[in-house]
């Protein structure tokens, strides 16, 4: 699922679009297509990337969905050169997805999203990454909430990022608004993997492909448990779980997966990565 070759078959036209959408083998690979522009989240390219995941997920031959960049910058936040910028309200009357769309569209869609970050990301675009499901930066680029450098506080995004960080870390990084390296993201819980740019292909290529190992709908369950849990309490936990468990090991997925097990062979989903 090498990127190299991730635009070979689009159109002329396709090319000029805030994002661009190809599927190959099963994975769905969106691309911020905004270089010119840091790829900043302006009205287009936001609605532009919730369209296609809604696609992606709508699409049965789709199982995971890697988001990147065009360009040295992955996304640098808020369009400052709008003259709306940054993100749009949600009594915002043109209909078109904000922000706050993509994050939801991200945390509650049941495919995994896996984002290869090659380039720089700061303010919004930390929440970006910060969202995806399994994140892996190239580790010469920068990563900061920068925004209060600007006068404004990274409010939004805290959403997202504030579960996978402790408060100390957020809070020196929240104030100072200073620069990371991909390592440091990694070490405050942000990213999974910092890696070198030759590198990144075949880390995410990795992940792709240990996660096709797994049943779609088991993969889409994993995803959700680990969003709801840790909002519940313990007994609620406990009680919901049990069943989401039960539920399982009876679907047609898990049976065919422990017969698979028991003759040694390829579960059904897996049979192509064998």
């Amino acid at each position: 699922m090498s990127m190299s070759n991730s635009a070979e078959h689009q159109t002329e036209q396709d090319l000029d679009q805030p994002t661009l959408y190809e599927v190959e083998q099963t994975v769905a690979t969106i691309t911020l297509n905004m270089a010119e522009r840091k790829n900043s989240l302006s009205n287009e390219l936001v609605t532009s990337l919730g369209r296609n995941l809604e696609i992606a997920y709508a699409d049965p031959e789709v199982r995971v969905i890697v988001l990147t960049n065009n360009g040295n910058t992955f996304c640098a936040g808020a369009d400052l050169k709008s003259d709306k910028p940054g993100v749009p309200t949600p009594d915002d009357q043109d209909k078109q997805l904000t922000f706050v769309d993509i994050f939801n569209l991200i945390l509650d869609g049941p495919k995994p999203v896996i984002g290869r970050i090659d380039g720089h990301a700061t303010g919004g675009g930390v929440g970006l990454v910060a969202v995806c499901d399994i994140s892996v930066m190239r580790d010469d680029a920068k990563f900061g909430f920068t925004e209060v450098r600007l006068g404004v506080a990274p409010a939004v995004i805290s959403v997202v990022c504030l579960p996978k960080m402790n408060l100390a870390d957020a809070m020196e990084l929240f104030l100072t608004g200073e620069r990371i390296t991909p390592d440091r993201a990694s070490e405050v819980g942000l990213i999974n993997r910092s890696v070198k740019p030759t590198d990144l292909d075949a880390v995410v290529d990795n992940f792709v492909d240990l996660i096709r190992l797994g049943g779609p709908n088991a993969i889409s369950a994993a995803k959700s448990i680990v969003r709801r849990v840790p909002a519940m309490n313990r007994q609620a936990a406990f009680d919901a779980m049990s069943i989401e468990s039960q539920q399982l090991f009876r679907s047609e997925e898990a049976s065919a997966g422990i017969a698979a097990f028991r003759d040694r062979q390829p579960a059904p989903w897996a049979q192509d990565l064998a």
